[in-house]
């Protein structure tokens, strides 16, 4: 079950999790915002005990620092006695995850000449990009979040996105999937032990 804080989020998800995962079962929750995500997502933690249920939350960084959201972020699922639930942050927001596949952008869009952009200094790293969403607006004429979101599940290439954030969602995905095997063993350079059966903690 996914756990999102908006339309766009959810439509992404939509288009792009049957694509990368055709055998995972999936319901994906849209929230009022962030606000409503965080207030929200302790009690649905505590409320949803399916068994076999997995729980991913994304949510935007915007202007937070991401290690301590996602760590605000953790405590309250382990407090709602679901720590194996997957948090992941779009940085800053989602449309950097559009920046970093430009090639994916033209094709939603049937437009031509934004591949190049990336050789660009302002689109090298699109994690590093202040504002995604007024940049993709200066991109692509009209573009509307939630029908943009959709267009872009359709066709998104995780092998070359270039956005470190996605890719991190990606694999913690895979684990979730059952895609790659995640087993039991200490993170490089000394970082926190993977769960059995779930992605390393980031």
């Amino acid at each position: 079950m996914f756990l999102v804080e908006d339309q766009s989020k959810k439509a992404l998800l939509e288009g792009l999790l049957p694509r990368l995962y055709p055998k995972m079962a999936f319901v994906c929750l849209a929230h009022e915002g962030k606000a409503d995500l965080d207030r929200s997502f302790p009690r649905k933690l505590r409320a949803i005990r399916t068994p076999g249920t997995r729980f991913v939350i994304l949510r935007d960084q915007d202007h937070a620092n991401c290690l301590q959201l996602k760590d605000r972020i953790r405590d309250g699922c382990r407090h709602a006695g679901r720590e194996d639930t997957l948090v992941r942050i779009a940085c800053r927001e989602l449309e950097a995850w559009y920046l970093g596949d430009l090639p994916a952008l033209e094709e939603a869009f049937g437009m031509s000449g934004l591949t190049g952009l990336e050789r660009k200094a302002r689109f090298r790293d699109p994690d590093a990009v202040q504002n995604p969403a007024v940049a993709i607006a200066g991109l692509v004429p009209g573009f509307q979040k939630v029908s943009g979101a959709r267009r872009m599940g359709r066709v998104m290439c995780p092998e070359e996105n270039r956005s470190h954030s996605f890719r991190t969602l990606i694999r913690g995905l895979d684990a979730v999937s059952g895609k790659v095997e995640a087993v039991t063993q200490s993170e490089p350079h000394g970082g926190p032990p993977r769960l059995p059966g779930f992605p390393p903690l980031r």
